[in-house]
C-alpha cells in the first residue's frame, strides 16, 4: 500500500489539469484511468478533432491539448495508473483508501473523481465474436500506424467520419460501412467526407472479419447481397458505453448518474471531490472550460482538508511559489 496525498480518477483533460495544479500546491498525485493512454473520451473518441472551446485556443487538436495538459502536468510528477480501474473506497482513520481492480491501493489525503461519465468501453463489433487476430481497433491513437492500410470504418456517427476524415490522406484507401442509410454525424462533417475518395456504403453491415491471425478482409452484406472486401485494419466506431463502475457502490449521492458537489466540488464523502462532465450542481455546464476550473477548485479544497494550515488560494501560478 502506497502513501499518496491525492487520488484522481479519471485521466481526461480534467482529471490532468488537476494532477497539474494539485502537483503546484506541492501534493503528490497518482491518476487513475481504465483507458490505456491519457485523454479520456478525447483520446477514445476524437483525437484528430478540432476543439474550439478551450480558452486561449482559437482551435486546438484533440491530440494535441491532451499532449499539451500531459507536458503541463509532467513538471510535478504524476504517477499514472492506466488500464486500471478504480475499485473500492475505504477509511483508514479519516484517510480514504483506495483500491484497484489490479489489487495496488492508496492510502489517500483526498480522492477527486474526474472520471467524465465514468469508465469507457467501446462498443463491440458483433462481426468481431470468433475473430481473435489483429486488425481490429477501436479507437485511433495515432494515424501514422494506419499509413498505408486498406481501412474499413464501421459506423454513422461523428467518430466515424472523424477518422474517415483524418485518415483519408494517409490510409492506402478508406471505406466507411453503416447499417442504415442515415447518420448521426454532424451534417458539415458528412458532407466533407462526401467530398473525398472515402467509399460510403449505406444500409450494409460487416458480417464477417476474414483473416488467419491479421485481418485481410471483410464480408460486407448489403442491399445487393454479400461481397468481399479488402481490409487490412478495421475501425469499429460504434461508440461506447459509460458506466460508473465500482464508483457506483461508494455511496456517492447521485442525480442521474452524476456525482452531486457542493460549491467546493465536495461529495457527501469524506475528503471525496469531483469535477469535470460527472458532476452535478445547479447550473453545471458541461464544458472542458467548465472542467478546468472546477478541478482547481477541488484540488485548493482538498489541499485545506489535507493540511488544516494551507492557504485555500495558494496565488497566482504566474507568481512563483504556491507558498
Amino acid at each position: 500500500m502506497s502513501d499518496i496525498d491525492v487520488a484522481i480518477i479519471g485521466a481526461g483533460p480534467t482529471g490532468l489539469f488537476a494532477a497539474y495544479y494539485a502537483g503546484f500546491r506541492g501534493l503528490s498525485t497518482v491518476v487513475v484511468d481504465a483507458l490505456p493512454e491519457p485523454g479520456g473520451q478525447i483520446t477514445a473518441m476524437y483525437p484528430e478533432k478540432l476543439i474550439f472551446d478551450v480558452a486561449g485556443f482559437p482551435a486546438v487538436r484533440g491530440r494535441e491539448l491532451v499532449a499539451n495538459l500531459v507536458e503541463q502536468a509532467a513538471q510535478y510528477s504524476p504517477v499514472y495508473r492506466l488500464g486500471v480501474q478504480a475499485g473500492t473506497l475505504t477509511y483508514a482513520g479519516d484517510q480514504p483508501v483506495l483500491s484497484l481492480n489490479d489489487g495496488e491501493s492508496f492510502t489517500c489525503g483526498a480522492v477527486i473523481i474526474t472520471g467524465g461519465l465514468g469508465s469507457f468501453k467501446p462498443r463491440p463489433l458483433p462481426a468481431a465474436d470468433v475473430f481473435t487476430g489483429e486488425g481490429l481497433v477501436y479507437f485511433v491513437p495515432h494515424l501514422a500506424d494506419l499509413a498505408g492500410h486498406d481501412v474499413v470504418i464501421v459506423g454513422g456517427g461523428d467518430s466515424a467520419f472523424d477518422w474517415a476524415l483524418a485518415l483519408h490522406d494517409v490510409a492506402a484507401s478508406v471505406t466507411l460501412v453503416h447499417r442504415r442509410d442515415k447518420f448521426r454525424a454532424h451534417a458539415a462533417t458528412v458532407d466533407r467526407v462526401r467530398e473525398l475518395p472515402v467509399s460510403i456504403l449505406v444500409n450494409s453491415q460487416v458480417t464477417k472479419i476474414v483473416g488467419n491471425g491479421v485481418v485481410e478482409a471483410v464480408e460486407i452484406s448489403g442491399p445487393d447481397g454479400t461481397r468481399t472486401h479488402k481490409a487490412t485494419v478495421i475501425v469499429a466506431a460504434l461508440g461506447f458505453t459509460a458506466d460508473l463502475g465500482p464508483i457506483g457502490t461508494w455511496g456517492l449521492a447521485l442525480e442521474k448518474r452524476h456525482i452531486t458537489v457542493d460549491s467546493t466540488m465536495a461529495t457527501n464523502l469524506p475528503r471525496v471531490f469531483a469535477a469535470g462532465d460527472i458532476v452535478e450542481y445547479p447550473g453545471k455546464v458541461r464544458l472542458i472550460a467548465t472542467g478546468f476550473g472546477e478541478a482547481a477548485t477541488a484540488v485548493n479544497n482538498a489541499a485545506v482538508v489535507i493540511n488544516p494550515d494551507a492557504h485555500l488560494f495558494p496565488g497566482h501560478s504566474s507568481g512563483g511559489s504556491a507558498d
